[in-house]
């Protein structure tokens, strides 16, 4: 059974921490982005988000947004992923993400989402 709840690292040296899952799914936590991110003004920023019902699924499908906390601009991203677990008992979270910057007209919405 894949558990959420707890610290993750991901490649780059990104650091989630997750609370408590909820008996509905729900979890909040904490997000920090590494090195890769080559922002230093971005500060530890909170995330909610739920995944399935571990009871019915054992590697299950999550999701959540990071509300970032940066000194300078407006943005957020979602994540969807699947968490996974190896033949050895190791916990392993795949996910794709969208970034979204607040734009200051429609003209340059194109931009705003990597």
């Amino acid at each position: 059974q894949c558990l959420l709840s707890g610290s993750w690292r991901s490649d780059t040296g990104c650091r989630m921490v997750v609370f408590t899952v909820g008996k509905d799914g729900s979890f909040s936590g904490s997000y920090l982005p590494g090195p890769a991110a080559g922002n230093s003004e971005i500060l530890s920023s909170p995330l909610k988000g739920s995944q399935q019902d571990v009871r019915l699924i054992l590697q299950p499908i999550f999701s959540f947004t990071v509300d970032w906390q940066h000194r300078d601009t407006t943005q957020m991203s979602v994540f969807l992923g699947q968490c996974y677990v190896g033949t050895n008992g190791e916990e392993t979270l795949h996910a794709l993400w969208l970034l979204r910057e607040a734009s200051n007209s429609s003209a340059e919405d194109w931009k705003a989402t990597r």
